[in-house]
């Protein structure tokens, strides 16, 4: 008698954010004063029109039915227009937008959507494990390709084209990089284009953190390079550009028959967006740059002070140029899991082992600022102790 676990779903590794809640939970149940550096979860709060966009939503006589499976024409008409002003592109509502139910949805369902049996997929390494979750469940199989320091933990487009083989068929970017805060360039992501529409890889781009960057960079989006929207496809979100993860509310935008594809796939999982939800988020869309900004602002102000306290008191650590994370290495001598022990048990504090995000992600760590100023001085204090 087997456990009822498909193959697939056994050969998935554990995911990683689960067993770091399982960590936090132990680590608070022994009475530890826990600073929780482990998880991207926002600490700000969304905006308050949408807060009333929402409240208002959910006394109203119909709110409570079922949804478009497509979304309410208003929100991907939106979304296009938020997305028009922010990349200077037009997408079509009708044909180029999907809303999904957070974009970590849409990225697990899309390999169900693009891949057969057997195909590969281009998987970046260090990079979200979901890209390569979504694949192993629809029976393809990962491919990783290696971001490493020394490039600036951007994809060698060289290397890339010599690991193509006829079965690869789907390749991820995420920039802003999700761990290595890392952003990609113009060039580099045409050359990218450029490759994959010769070979007939689909691109499949994250962009989760495209409103969290610093110094005044812009992240680049896809669709904004020549030939990007045939190419592939987007996935925003709304969970960091306005503090609203747990509503699971996000985008895939581009290529109109890879959109179909995986609208298709939703059709038969999923029934739609909550629509007080839907309406709160074209409250987001429309209303609410200001909160953006701000939020933007305070990311970059918790990124100088966390990153200023460790290099002076001796650490080396690279400063992000976006994202709410930094990229920590790891003292000479030990490995990410590790010093994650160490750091959660000679000084409380929850971190994430860069092992967990692939390979490459070794000699690593990755910690969140969605704390605010007071935990994170904590944090730094305790960190000069167990240095």
């Amino acid at each position: 008698m087997t456990d009822g676990a498909s193959r697939r779903v056994r050969s998935l590794p554990p995911y990683l954010f689960a067993r770091i809640d399982e960590i936090k939970r132990e680590a608070a149940a022994s009475g530890t004063d826990i600073i929780d550096l482990g998880v991207g979860d926002p600490d700000l709060g969304p905006p308050v029109a949408v807060l009333e966009t929402l409240m208002r939503g959910v006394r109203e006589n119909g709110s409570h039915h079922y949804s478009s499976y497509a979304g309410l024409s208003g929100l991907r008409e939106a979304f296009a227009a938020w997305f028009e002003k922010r990349h200077g592109i037009a997408l079509d509502p009708e044909s180029e937008i999907l809303p999904l139910l957070g974009s970590k949805e849409g990225i697990g369902h899309i390999s169900l959507a693009c891949l057969d049996e057997g195909d590969e997929v281009l998987v970046p390494d260090p990079g979200y494990p979901v890209y390569a979750a979504g694949a192993v469940l629809a029976g393809a199989r990962p491919v990783y390709y290696p971001l490493r320091r020394e490039k600036e933990f951007l994809p060698d487009a060289g290397e890339l084209a010599e690991m193509v083989t006829p079965e690869t068929k789907m390749m991820w970017l995420n920039y802003p990089s999700n761990p290595t805060t890392a952003m990609v360039n113009a060039p580099l992501l045409k050359r990218i284009v450029e490759f994959a529409r010769e070979r007939g890889v689909r691109i499949c781009h994250d962009m989760a953190y495209s409103e969290i960057t610093f110094d005044g960079r812009k992240a680049l989006s896809l669709m904004e390079i020549p030939g990007g929207k045939d190419a592939g496809i987007e996935f925003h979100s709304l969970s960091k550009t306005f503090c609203m993860p747990g509503w699971r509310v996000g985008f895939a935008v581009g290529n109109a028959g890879i959109i179909r594809a995986l609208a298709k796939v939703k059709t038969n999982l999923d029934s739609g967006i909550f629509i007080p939800v839907q309406e709160a988020a074209i409250t987001a869309l429309t209303e609410c740059e200001d909160h953006v900004q701000v939020v933007r602002r305070i990311f970059e102000e918790r990124r100088n002070r966390f990153v200023g306290g460790l290099r002076e008191a001796g650490w080396e650590v690279p400063v992000p140029a976006a994202t709410f994370y930094v990229w920590l290495p790891v003292p000479r001598g030990t490995d990410s899991m590790e010093f994650c022990t160490r750091l959660l048990g000679a000084a409380g504090i929850v971190s994430t082992p860069g092992v967990g995000f692939g390979a490459h992600g070794e000699g690593f760590i990755r910690m969140s600022l969605t704390l605010p100023d007071d935990r994170l001085d904590e944090a730094i204090a305790r960190l000069r102790a167990v240095q």
